[in-house]
């Protein structure tokens, strides 16, 4: 679930401006090297296409995976002293990477050490790299209820906190009792959820800094009762939802009781393809990959269908996955 942009980068000349970035990137990869501990994963050019739920995308500059704390905060410095632009990579749901790739860092917080699930009672802490499938069965396991909902989303902790994702008209955020964060200055907070303003789809304080975990509490209730909520889920969302890639919902709702899906069903346009990008058939928000699509396949037909609705019903559809990255020359 998600990317989150740090640094700006906005070249006045591109073709200087890239050669710039490349030999700042290069001197942040050295300097990097003499600084992390070895546990921390740095890779140069790492394709990202399979690191992404729809399976399309360039590669990063520079992939990052820290194995603590400690040496996050020493990318998060060392990025911002260097003006190289971060990005934080979630595991790969809503997002579409550009077939030029992301220019700077790629951050990810994958590592076992931000993955934990550790529960007392019925509150759970959980790592920003917890996926939302093993949270919600940890949670089935102990007899706790309210975690059902995040068996079906296919991300992380950290990507769920930032969009305030939701599914089964249940929200991330109203299990939240704590949240833990840090800065883009590589400061350490760890705050109430009431002091964090949500909207839908969206945890604004999070596309400024990054999520490192959350305290979350859930309800005492039968480990069968909750099973067989989560069964419930689970069959109907493979009743609506294609097996094959995607990113998850492709547009927002453009009203309450105008969902995305049933307008772009309305217009006919399920089936809709530009090369192997596709509208499904299966849930007309759902934007698939056939098996060799490109992102520029798919951003065409986003384009398509926009200006479909835009024209058919004056309707401007809004994306809900996040577009990042550049494309190629």
């Amino acid at each position: 679930m998600t990317s989150l942009p740090l640094t700006p980068f906005c070249p006045a000349n591109p073709t200087e401006a890239a050669a710039a970035m490349a030999i700042q990137v290069a001197d942040l990869f050295h300097k990097l090297q003499g600084a992390l501990p070895l546990e921390t994963v740095l890779r140069r050019d790492e394709p990202l296409a399979r690191r992404t739920t729809l399976r399309v995308g360039g590669p990063a500059d520079l992939f990052v995976e820290p194995d603590c704390e400690h040496a996050l905060v020493t990318v998060l410095e060392l990025a911002a002293q260097m003006e190289v632009p971060l990005f934080v990579l979630g595991r790969g749901s809503n997002l579409l990477i550009r077939d030029g790739g992301i220019r700077g860092v790629v951050l990810s917080l994958a590592h076992s050490n931000f993955s934990a699930i550790e529960r007392k009672d019925s509150l759970f802490h959980c790592g920003a790299g917890a996926r939302l499938k093993a949270i919600a069965t940890e949670a089935r396991r102990a007899g706790v209820a309210g975690f059902e909902f995040l068996e079906g989303i296919p991300g992380s902790l950290g990507g769920a906190l930032r969009m305030n994702a939701g599914a089964m008209n249940s929200w991330t955020f109203t299990l939240v009792e704590r949240l833990r964060y840090v800065t883009r200055s590589g400061e350490i907070q760890d705050v109430p959820a009431a002091e964090v303003p949500v909207t839908y789809r969206s945890c604004p304080l999070l596309r400024e800094s990054i999520a490192l975990g959350a305290l979350l509490r859930g309800t005492p209730d039968e480990s069968e009762a909750i099973r067989a909520r989560m069964d419930v889920y689970s069959r109907k969302r493979w009743d609506s939802q294609p097996n094959q890639p995607s990113a998850g919902c492709t547009f927002k709702n453009p009203t309450p009781t105008l969902p995305a899906g049933k307008l772009i069903e309305e217009l006919g346009l399920k089936g809709t393809r530009v090369g192997d990008a596709m509208v499904s058939e299966v849930h007309a928000n759902f934007f698939v990959n056939l098996g060799n699509a490109s992102a520029r396949d798919v951003l065409q037909l986003l384009e398509l269908v926009r200006q479909r609705a835009r024209e058919a019903r004056g309707v401007e559809l809004e994306a809900e996955v996040e577009i990042i990255g550049e494309d190629l020359p």
